[in-house]
């Protein structure tokens, strides 16, 4: 047996506070697949293809079968995903304005094959329309496998924040980093107790101009529409901002009308005084607006239920409330 204090440094919890993981020595994995079937549901539906052939669009991913997980050993990172995915389009013939379906299958997408490699293939349903199925084989593979670039990219940095955990040397490298920053800087976005945190990335395409899905946010009348719930909405910089029974708060750090709001936002469930920073960006597309959601430091065990929170609780809602007011105005 060794001596008190000459065993093996690997094994010498007193290097880091916690006594967790000492320099990153031992096998951790986390299961990546809850998270790439909203990431690849998040990059995929929704892309458009367009050409002198007509217009088509990823409208859902209708089967997602698989698993992901990233594992960490030795202060580095493998990662094992393997996916069979199906996702339907549909399209609109340019001259004829006819309109089509047809599916997109990605047999084996794996660490095993290159993007580039990976299989695709593009049918489309009986009946004319062989214009279309053309444009997705070409310009609609190229795109889908740009989405799926991205989304292994953000399994590779975005999924894996947190779990390679810092050593007493970066521990006391970030510590001057922060003394540093803080001087500069009095105030920060994010403040509360240090944790492990993810970074989330939404795109949403919205059936409104930029000013009115803007003013949905800042409007206290039509927050409470589409959350159903009294709301404290002070949109002004500093202004506070209280949603869903007090579920969610924070404050106005930022407003460019009809361009972009960021917020210091927390859910209550969270570690006292941590917020996350919110950043909504929106780009006009003439009737339509594409909102760029870029929500940073979000505990790590709260990853799924915040991005619940913003899909379902935000997104669909103010669809509804969209989609009822259109109707209301016909």
């Amino acid at each position: 047996m060794a001596k008190w204090g000459h065993g093996d440094p690997r094994w010498i919890v007193e290097e880091r506070a916690d006594a967790t993981n000492v320099n990153n020595w031992h096998w951790t994995e986390r299961d990546a697949t809850g998270w790439s079937k909203s990431k690849l549901k998040e990059m995929l539906v929704g892309l458009v293809v367009e050409g002198e052939a007509g217009r088509c669009e990823i409208s859902d991913l209708k089967h997602a079968e698989g698993e992901a997980s990233c594992n960490s050993r030795k202060g580095k990172l493998i990662f094992f995903y393997e996916w069979n995915l199906r996702l339907s389009w549909k399209g609109t013939v340019k001259e004829s304005g006819e309109k089509h379906k047809g599916s997109v299958e990605i047999p084996n997408l794996s660490e095993e094959n290159e993007v580039d490699d990976t299989e695709i293939n593009v049918s489309k349903k009986k009946g004319e329309g062989d214009v279309l199925k053309d444009l997705m084989r070409t310009e609609g593979t190229a795109k889908v496998r740009e989405a799926l670039r991205d989304y292994l990219k953000a399994l590779k940095t975005e999924f894996t924040l947190g779990m390679i955990l810092p050593t007493k040397a970066t521990v006391g490298q970030e510590l001057a980093a922060e003394q540093k920053d803080s001087v500069s800087h009095q105030s920060s976005d994010t403040v509360g107790v240090k944790i492990p945190t993810v970074q989330i990335l939404l795109r949403e395409i919205f059936n409104s101009p930029a000013d009115e899905l803007y003013s949905i946010f800042t409007t206290k009348e039509l927050v409470q529409k589409f959350s159903k719930c009294p709301a404290v909405i002070e949109a002004e910089k500093g202004g506070k901002l209280q949603m869903f029974d007090g579920c969610v708060s924070g404050e106005y750090a930022e407003l460019v009308p009809s361009q972009r709001i960021v917020l210091k936002w927390r859910c209550r469930n969270w570690p006292d005084e941590h917020y996350a920073t919110v950043a909504l960006n929106f780009k006009d597309m003439a009737a339509q607006t594409e909102l760029q959601l870029e929500c940073k430091g979000v505990p790590v065990s709260n990853e799924d239920s915040t991005r619940q929170c913003w899909k379902k609780q935000y997104f669909e809602e103010i669809r509804i409330l969209l989609q009822r007011s259109k109707d209301e105005l016909e």
